[in-house]
Parts: C-alpha cells; sequence; structure tokens
C-alpha cells in the first residue's frame, strides 16, 4: 500500500479549517450525551422496560465502535472529507427518525444511526495531518482530540434545560439540526485531502472487525445485566475470542487490511493505544458519578439536592477545561513531547480522583474536582493522536486514529459496565427504587485511579521519540548538519514552486514499498532537503507546503552509499476564494 496525490492541486486550508473541524467533533459529543438528562425516564418515555431501554444507549455505543476504524480506512481511500460529510449525514438521518418517534425499534434505529458520527474525529485529525503547516498541528490536534469532552460537557446542561423545559423530542431536532450546521461549514471552508492510500478497502476485514466488536461489548454493556457469569455473557466473550483471532490472521495475510496490525503492533502505538483504553474509564467515571451525586436528595445525608440543570453546569467544566488545555498541551508538547505531555496528564487526573474522594460534600467542591479532571483528560486526550500520527505513515492516519479513538469508545464501555456494577452493588434500595451509596461513589473514583495508574505505567514504558527537526538552526549549525547528512546514503534536491522559486519549510516525507513512513523533514530556507534512507529500494517522496498543491514522486535507491537527487515541483499557488 503506498500513498498517492490525486491531480488537482489542494485547496489551501483557511484559518477557519481548525474550528470547524472542532465543532464537528463537538457535534458528535453533544449526540453521544444527549439522553444523559433523562436516562432515568427513558423506560417511561418510551414504554418499555429498563433493560430493554438500556439499548438506547447501548446501541449508539456498538454503532460508533464499528465505524469508527471503518470510516478511517473510507476516507484513507476516498477523501476524508467526504466520509467526514457522510459520517455527519448518517448522524443527521439517525437524528431525525428518533425525533419523530416514542416507540423503541424505531429509537434504537435512529440512535444507531447517529453512532455513525464517531468516524468524524479520526477523520478530522487526519485532514488536519494532510493540510496544516507543522508548528499549527500539535494544537490543531489537541483541540479536535478534546472535542469531545468538550461536547459533552457543553451538552450536558442544555440538554437538561430542554428536557426539563421542553419536549424531550426537541433534543434530536437540535442535534440534527447542528448537524447540518457542521456539514454546511465544512463543504464550505475545509478543502479535500489529496493524499490518498492506494488498494482496495476490505469489505471481509470490515465484516469479521464488526462481528469481533460486536461480540465484545455486548456482554460488556449488558453484562451487569444478564450477570456476568451467565452462559450468554461468557458465551459472547468466547465468541469474540474466537472472531477476533480469526480476523487477525485474515488481516495479516491481506494484501490491503482494514488495520494494519503489524503497524499496530509496534511498541510505540500498541502502548498508545492500551493507555487510551485507561484514559477512556478515567473520563467516563467522572461523567457517571457526579451527576447522579448532584442530583439525589440531600434528606440521603450525603446527596447534593441539585436540579437537573444544575447539575450538568456543576459539570460543564470538565469539557470547557479540556478545550482551553489545547493551547497548553501545545506548549509543553513542543518543548517535551507528546510522551511528557501525557505523563503530566495522567498525573494530573490522578490528582483529580484522588483529591475528589475528599470533595464530595458541597457543589462548588464537585466544581473544582471537574475543572482538575478536565485539565488532566484534556492534556491526556490531546497527547494520544499526536503519538500515533508520529508513529504511522501518512497513508494510515486515518484507519490509525479511527483505531486509537475506537479504544477509548472501548474505555469508555468498560467504564460504564463497571461503575454501573459497582453503584448497583452498594445501593440502598428504598420503596424499590435503588439509590447509589456513597461508598460506591469513592470505590468508582478507586477504580478511575487504578485505570489511571495502569495508564501512567503504559506512558511511561512509550520509547523515547526522536526530537522534532527544528524549524530554524544558525549557520554554524546548518553546515556541521550538512557535513554530517553528505555521509548518509538517500535522497537530496530542492522543493520548487511552479516558477522554479525554492520552497522553503515544505514538508517532504519518505514512504517506503509498503506505505510506511521512512522518514520526514522540512525543506531549508533555499528549498533544500536530505532524507536517509534505511535500506535499498523503492521509494515514494511526498512534498506540500501551504498555498501549494502536493506532489509526490517514486525513486529507487540503489543502496550504495551515494545519494539520489530528486527536485520536487509543486503546482502553482492555490487560489482561495
Amino acid at each position: 500500500m503506498t500513498l498517492t496525490t490525486t491531480s488537482r492541486p489542494a485547496k489551501s486550508a483557511s484559518g477557519a479549517v481548525v474550528p470547524v473541524l472542532a465543532f464537528a467533533g463537538i457535534v458528535v459529543a453533544v449526540m453521544q450525551t444527549l439522553l444523559v438528562p433523562v436516562v432515568k425516564d427513558l423506560p417511561q418515555l418510551l414504554d418499555t422496560s429498563p433493560s430493554n431501554a438500556t439499548w438506547v444507549l447501548t446501541s449508539t455505543l456498538l454503532s460508533g465502535a464499528v465505524a469508527t476504524p471503518i470510516m478511517g480506512r473510507l476516507g484513507d481511500l476516498y477523501g476524508k472529507r467526504r466520509m467526514l460529510t457522510v459520517s455527519l449525514a448518517v448522524m443527521v438521518i439517525g437524528a431525525l427518525i428518533s425525533a419523530f418517534t416514542s416507540a423503541l425499534l424505531p429509537m434504537i434505529v435512529g440512535r444507531t444511526l447517529q453512532g455513525f458520527a464517531m468516524g468524524a474525529i479520526p477523520l478530522g485529525i487526519g485532514l488536519m495531518r494532510d493540510m496544516l503547516p507543522r508548528e499549527r498541528l500539535g494544537s490543531a490536534m489537541a483541540l479536535m482530540s478534546s472535542s469531545i469532552g468538550v461536547g459533552g460537557g457543553l451538552a450536558l446542561p442544555a440538554a437538561a434545560l430542554v428536557a426539563q423545559h421542553t419536549n424531550w423530542h426537541a433534543l434530536f431536532y437540535g442535534a440534527a439540526g447542528l448537524g447540518v450546521l457542521a456539514i454546511a461549514l465544512t463543504l464550505l471552508t475545509v478543502p479535500e485531502s489529496p493524499m490518498r492510500a492506494e488498494g482496495s478497502f476490505d469489505l471481509l476485514g470490515a465484516l469479521g472487525l464488526s462481528a469481533g466488536l460486536v461480540l465484545l461489548l455486548l456482554p460488556v454493556t449488558k453484562g451487569s445485566d444478564w450477570g456476568w457469569s451467565s452462559a450468554t455473557t461468557l458465551g459472547l466473550f468466547g465468541a469474540a475470542v474466537v472472531v477476533l483471532l480469526l480476523w487477525g490472521l485474515l488481516e495479516l495475510r491481506s494484501a490491503a487490511p482494514l488495520v494494519d496490525l503489524r503497524t499496530t503492533a509496534r511498541r510505540e502505538v500498541l502502548l498508545t493505544n492500551l493507555a487510551s483504553i485507561m484514559v477512556g474509564v478515567a473520563f467516563y467515571v467522572v461523567s457517571l458519578v457526579l451527576p447522579q451525586l448532584l442530583q439525589l436528595p440531600s434528606a440521603t445525608g450525603y446527596g447534593l439536592g441539585q436540579s437537573m440543570v444544575v447539575a450538568g453546569l456543576c459539570v460543564a467544566p470538565l469539557g470547557l477545561t479540556m478545550m482551553f488545555t489545547a493551547p497548553v498541551y501545545a506548549r509543553l508538547s513542543a518543548r517535551y513531547g507528546p510522551k511528557v505531555t501525557l505523563i503530566i496528564g495522567l498525573l494530573v487526573i490522578a490528582i483529580g480522583y484522588g483529591g475528589g474522594l475528599g470533595l464530595m460534600n458541597a457543589a462548588w467542591q464537585t466544581v473544582i474536582t471537574s475543572v482538575i479532571l478536565g485539565a488532566g483528560i484534556g492534556l491526556a486526550y490531546s497527547s494520544l493522536p499526536a503519538l500515533i500520527v508520529g508513529a504511522v505513515p501518512a497513508s494510515e492516519t486515518g484507519a490509525a486514529n479511527g483505531l486509537n479513538t475506537l479504544m477509548r469508545s472501548i474505555g469508555t464501555s468498560v467504564s460504564s459496565a463497571v461503575i454501573g456494577m459497582v453503584l448497583a452493588d452498594t445501593a440502598h434500595h428504598t420503596g424499590g427504587v435503588a439509590v447509589p451509596t456513597m461508598r460506591g461513589f469513592h470505590v468508582s473514583f478507586l477504580i478511575a485511579t487504578a485505570a489511571v495508574a495502569v495508564g501512567l505505567l503504559l506512558a511511561l514504558c512509550l520509547p523515547r521519540p526522536n526530537r522534532a527537526p527544528r524549524l530554524r538552526a544558525s549557520s554554524e549549525e546548518e553546515a556541521n548538519l550538512a557535513r554530517a547528512e553528505q555521509a548518509l546514503r538517500g535522497f537530496y534536491g530542492r522543493v520548487l514552486d511552479a516558477h522554479g522559486a525554492p520552497v522553503p519549510r515544505a514538508k517532504v516525507t519518505l514512504i517506503d514499498r509498503r506505505g510506511r513512513q521512512a522518514g520526514a523533514t522540512l525543506s531549508a530556507e533555499d528549498g533544500s532537503y536530505r532524507l536517509a534512507v534505511p535500506a535499498e529500494g523503492p521509494y515514494v517522496l511526498a512534498a506540500r507546503a501551504a498555498g501549494h498543491g502536493p506532489h509526490a514522486a517514486a525513486a529507487t535507491h540503489t543502496g550504495d552509499d551515494r545519494p539520489v537527487e530528486l527536485d520536487l515541483s509543486l503546482p502553482g499557488e492555490t487560489v482561495t476564494a
């Protein structure tokens, strides 16, 4: 699998690209948290049993888990903006179906379609990587990755306000309207990425992954209802293991797999994905615990007796703080790297949950806990896509980030199941109603702290990344670097525009025969670049720069010590509307 570019030059990325893509991510988060304020009322609203009503939430989780890696791969093959628009359009259709019904089955169908919007997060990150200059990429990916938390934090009080004062179906009309707005803004401001992965879509692999994920996540989300030792739960877990193992063997033998497991098995990718599960667990615990604590009546002796709206406002700082950590992350990551930023984020989360054990006695204390946890989760979430993007070739950005987003979703689903079981097992039963206890809340926070500790160990085991190439260097440093690189075998040349003028600070990426990134650099002020090759063989050199269309050229290195000269000519400057 190799990386290609379309023949048509891409429209240059405007300043609106990042906020529009982040807005699309926020819309996805709004869709996810839409029903949180009315969860306890769903059985009555849908005229069904509590166990059946949970399918309204479970269906969205399952479809989102299935759609995320699939949409990422489709974006790599056929265009990330195109697949982003498709994801949002399916979400709008699903929201409208839910808005017009109060019956269980149509509601589940609508919520299943809404889950397809989860693919927007990895697609947005992939678009940013393809279009933005290096100096803007870090903070942009941080904002996109944090948009799930931002949208969730903002949606809770807004959805509570709507549900409390109007018909609950208005929630879906609002989600559909936001989806239409996101589609329109995307089509107007976000250019299509010219980067494409060669190959075909692995339909059999997609079906296998879908079946395996459903078999895995179904007992995770429903295990507390069915019983963790029941034949149904254990049978589904066993079937999931078998199906996913067979799927893995199929992917390893496929010429164009849905997920390149060899890349996924790399130490940095594997550990980052495992750490993502732990961060997902930590993120969802606070979202499950604090709203319940705030809304429990004060007559319990520990409940804070707040309204649905006030409870949402107290938890809203979680998402707002995540949004404000994006520029902080960019500075920390530029200086210390995303690994260190992930470790700092996990430490802050641990402080938030540890301190939160003693900050449950007043509404203002929950706000402090939300702010601390929001800062830590924002830093951790922002680091994850940067670690993935730095470890995989450009042709696999969408699929790799889709898999990483899936890992977070698995973390949140596991968190939901485990915390739900803990709160149910520790609840007091009064008049046939299960009332969560303070002991259950404390145990939930301790579980989150344990997950953070595991994530911290995984982060510490990540390999030390190579230092990012400097954008500027002194003349003496440049001369020493040039002399040192003369001894390296590889490619060298200049990046030029359509008129033959040098293009400084263009990103030049070296891609091997399997489509994997073998190196990357930025062109100097005179347009020159130099890239070493790890071995002889055919390569593709892809160059891109702001204001110019991308260009890719094939070249072969024979393996001797002499560098191969290759100039890269970018198409003429693009004209923005």
